[in-house]
């Protein structure tokens, strides 16, 4: 039971035994450092119910809770806050009930409860997953482990955009100057092969642009009459008809860049439970469209286009259906969305991982989804991020100055390696050893910089700040796991039987505290999509930890109870800290 449990009905009681009022909710926080305190009542809401000031209010329930809970052992009243001091038995009980237990802060999903589905990353077939998909899959994955720890059933997905006009530069520019390389004789991923060769077709295709500019051609006539970009718009009108050729070099292509993303995502840590392709989705929302029109929900133009008018609800008119009766992106997550359900029938919610850029987008296909009558409409969750800068400036894909996400996994993990290698300590590692911590130390650090941003905010990615070991970095967090470690190896006695004490040092105190706010942090996260609640709450505990290690001594201890308790609530402190980076996605290592 949480504090908060604890006191509340206590706090009820006393209210309506002091004023004969009844209260619908007590509020509470955290008692600010400068006042002694463990839990902070707010009294400001009670004096709409209850004619008094608020010290004298404050007092007279500080009194009762005294007298009648035995976890309360004194209070003081600052302004209209109550801040109450918890018996160090309470904790002793709390620690006692959390040490032994390895799935502490985690529910297990009830075997009726509906499923969550989760998309991310979502990537297009012509190029590499970039330092803005990175931002994309640490959040997908993390939003997705953090529900699932909160006690829902969670399905991983992607939908691939694998077809369209992008996809088609990409193949003919192959065809004209790719001279049948393969991933094999170019000795590159695939997905940066083909990627070279949407940055080719770019190039070319500028290079027309002038050439016809100077022929006396308009800058939109030259972009519309340019041969290489009317060549690509062909091959997709094949691609459409179902030419052979064609298709099997759209399916060689794509299959080089499945092959390259499968890499970068094993190496980024990320995975997923089913994939889905606009090749195939492409058509699906079509009925629906369909039924929607006989249900009077879409309107067909004259020139027999489909539409929604959601003026009435602060929108404007969105077209489903082009005149020539084919499809929308609309039209597919329509459909996309109705055929998941299908899919898996226990999914009663979702939760889309998709850049602000398209707020809009996902505010329309929602409505429309609830107005077509699907219930679990009212679940569905645009998790919309910002961008990632970096201090060079914006990143294009078509002029080939992407920060290429495989790239950065390189640089961050030979970032960690210098600076460890200055740090030293590191003599007794094998090469297999150090290259492992690298690796560990540098993806921690770009996961952590990552996550422990709001995902509404913009962020300006610096790589060196994020290696950083001090400060709110994932390398501070990591090298504290470490720390305990070692005191736990070092532990030459058994200290698996509850400590016999009954009076806590403060820092002892406070560190339980923070472990109490475990399971709560969780669920926060999991409510608000936003792993950034657990990233910090993660370093607050490591600040606290580092705290007590300086304050009081731990394996230096002469009383065997006390050392007992300090190395059971140190390996507890770790513990929660590779549960929380866990489910950030982050590993932590034995030995720094």
């Amino acid at each position: 039971m949480t504090l908060p449990q604890v006191l509340t009905p206590a706090i009820e009681n006393a209210i309506k035994t002091l004023f004969d009022v009844t209260i619908e909710k007590v509020e509470f926080q955290t008692t600010r450092k400068e006042f002694e305190g463990d839990i902070t009542m707010v009294i400001f809401p009670l004096l709409k119910l209850v004619k008094s000031n608020p010290v004298e209010l404050g007092n007279k329930i500080g009194n009762y809770l005294v007298e009648n809970v035995a976890e309360v052992t004194r209070f003081n009243v600052v302004s209209g806050f109550l801040n109450i001091v918890i018996a160090d038995q309470y904790y002793l009980n709390l620690f006692a009930g959390i040490k032994d237990n390895a799935t502490y802060g985690f529910v297990t999903p009830s075997a009726n409860d509906k499923a969550v589905m989760v998309e991310y990353s979502s990537p297009n077939t012509n190029k590499p997953l970039h330092l803005g998909h990175v931002r994309n899959n640490l959040l997908g994955y993390s939003v997705a482990e953090i529900i699932k720890a909160s006690g829902k059933k969670v399905y991983k997905t992607q939908i691939i955009n694998d077809r369209g006009i992008h996809i088609c530069k990409s193949m003919l520019a192959w065809q004209k100057f790719g001279a049948n390389q393969t991933p094999e004789t170019s000795g590159l991923k695939g997905d940066k092969l083909v990627g070279n060769f949407y940055v080719a077709f770019d190039k070319a295709y500028k290079e027309e642009i002038n050439q016809l500019m100077q022929e006396g051609k308009t800058e939109e006539e030259a972009k519309k009459q340019a041969p290489i970009i009317l060549e690509a718009q062909e091959m997709l009108q094949k691609w459409e008809a179902g030419d052979a050729e064609v298709k099997a070099l759209w399916a060689k292509m794509n299959q080089w860049v499945y092959d390259g993303f499968a890499i970068t995502y094993k190496n980024l840590g990320v995975d997923f439970d089913r994939y889905y392709y606009e090749s195939d989705t492409y058509l699906l929302g079509k009925d629906v469209v369909q039924i929607g029109l006989e249900k009077g929900i879409f309107e067909k133009d004259p020139d027999g286009s489909v539409w929604i008018d959601l003026t009435d609800e602060g929108l404007d008119r969105k077209i489903v259906l082009r005149s020539d009766g084919t499809a929308v992106y609309m039209t597919q997550d329509i459909g996309t969305a109705i055929q998941r359900v299908k899919d898996m029938q226990d999914v009663g919610g979702m939760v889309y991982t998709v850049g602000n850029e398209q707020d809009y987008h996902f505010k329309v296909l929602f409505l429309i989804l609830k107005k077509l009558g699907f219930d679990w409409a009212k679940n569905l969750y645009h998790l919309s991020y910002g961008m990632v800068d970096l201090p060079s400036g914006k990143m294009k894909s078509r002029e080939g100055t992407v920060v290429d996400a495989d790239d950065l996994m390189q640089e961050m993990t030979a970032t960690a390696q210098k600076i460890a290698e200055d740090l030293g300590k590191l003599e007794a590692y094998s090469p297999e050893e150090k290259a492992n911590l690298y690796s560990t130390i540098g993806l921690g650090a770009l996961k952590y910089y990552i996550l422990k941003v709001d995902p509404k905010k913009r962020i300006l990615f610096n790589p060196e700040e994020s290696v950083d070991f001090a400060g709110n970095t994932g390398p501070f967090i990591q090298y504290t796991y470490a720390r305990i470690q070692s005191i736990i190896r070092k532990a030459n006695f058994d200290y698996s039987n509850n400590a016999q004490i009954d009076i806590l040092h403060e820092k002892e105190k406070e560190l339980v505290k923070q472990l109490e706010l475990f399971p709560e942090v969780i669920q926060n996260a999991a409510q608000h999509h936003s792993p950034a609640l657990l990233a910090n709450f993660t370093y607050d505990l490591v600040r606290e930890y580092n705290s007590f290690y300086q304050a009081v001594p731990i394996l230096g201890e002469e009383d065997l109870e006390k050392k007992k308790f300090r190395v059971q609530l140190s390996k507890k402190v770790a513990e929660v800290i590779a549960a929380s980076f866990k489910l950030l996605g982050i590993n932590v290592p034995d030995r720094m």
